[in-house]
C-alpha cells in the first residue's frame, strides 16, 4: 500500500489499524502485528508504536507486557458507546455555542445549513458537515475537549459517510435542529441535536457493520430505535 503524502505515517497506521477492525480483519482479542502492518505500509516500527499508543489512549487496542498490542472489546455496545460521547462531547461546544452566539459563527452556520439543505449528494453534503463541527468547535471547544472530540471519532469514519446514500435525509434534520437551538440561545436544545444525530449515526454504523458479516443481525435486534 502506497504512501499518503500529506498525511502524517502514525495517522495512516491509525486508520488503516481501525479499518481492520471494522471489516472484521482483527477482531476483539486478536493481536495486531506491527512487522505485518510495516511490510504493508513500507513504513518504520516507529509511527506504528506512535500508532499503537494512540489507538491505547483511545480505547481501541491494549498492550501486554513482552507479548504485544491486541485489540479491546468491540462489539456493538462499544460502537455505540463511542458515537455517545462523540454526541455528548460535540454537544458541550455547541451548548456554549448557543450560550454565546456570536453574529460571525451564526453566519457560517446559516451558510452551511443552507448549503445542506440544497445538497443531497452525499460527499458534497458530508464535506459541508464536518466544516459546520469544525466551525462550533474550533470556536468554543478548547484544546482538551478538540482531543477527547478526536479520540471518540475512532468508529466515526470519514470514508463512510462520504458515500452513505441516505445521509441528507437521515442527518439534515439534526443540523437544522441544532441551527435553529443556537439561534433561539437554547444550549439544551443544541446538545439534543448532537447526541439524538451521534445516536443515529451509531444504529447506521452498526446496521453497515451487521451487513458487513462484522456483527451479527442480533446486534440490531437488541438495540433501541433513534427518533427526534
Amino acid at each position: 500500500m502506497p504512501k499518503r503524502y500529506g498525511v502524517k505515517e502514525k495517522d495512516q497506521v491509525v486508520s488503516y489499524i481501525i479499518n481492520l477492525v471494522l471489516t472484521g480483519k482483527l477482531r476483539s482479542g486478536d493481536r495486531v502485528d506491527r512487522n505485518e502492518i510495516a511490510h504493508e505500509l513500507g513504513m518504520s516500527r516507529v509511527p506504528i508504536q506512535e500508532a499503537v499508543v494512540q489507538l491505547e489512549h483511545d480505547g481501541i487496542l491494549s498492550t501486554r507486557y513482552h507479548r504485544g498490542a491486541f485489540v479491546e472489546r468491540f462489539d456493538e455496545s462499544v460502537v455505540l458507546e463511542h458515537h455517545e460521547l462523540y454526541g455528548m462531547l460535540n454537544g458541550i461546544a455547541s451548548a456554549r455555542a448557543a450560550a454565546d452566539p456570536r453574529p460571525r459563527v451564526l453566519a457560517q452556520l446559516d451558510s452551511l445549513t443552507e448549503f445542506m439543505r440544497a445538497n443531497r449528494e452525499s460527499r458534497a453534503f458530508q464535506e459541508a458537515a464536518w466544516q459546520y463541527r469544525q466551525q462550533i468547535n474550533d470556536e468554543y471547544a478548547g484544546p482538551r475537549l478538540h482531543a477527547e472530540i478526536r479520540a471518540s471519532q475512532s468508529f466515526v469514519p470519514r470514508v463512510f459517510w462520504v458515500t452513505y446514500l441516505h445521509n441528507h435525509d437521515e442527518m439534515f434534520p439534526f443540523y437544522e435542529a441544532e441551527t435553529a437551538a443556537i439561534h433561539n440561545r437554547d444550549p439544551e436544545a443544541a446538545r439534543a441535536a448532537c447526541t439524538g444525530r451521534s445516536a443515529a449515526m451509531g444504529r447506521i454504523m452498526l446496521s453497515e457493520l451487521v451487513r458487513r458479516g462484522v456483527f451479527s443481525p442480533s446486534a440490531l435486534a437488541r438495540q433501541p430505535s433513534v427518533a427526534f
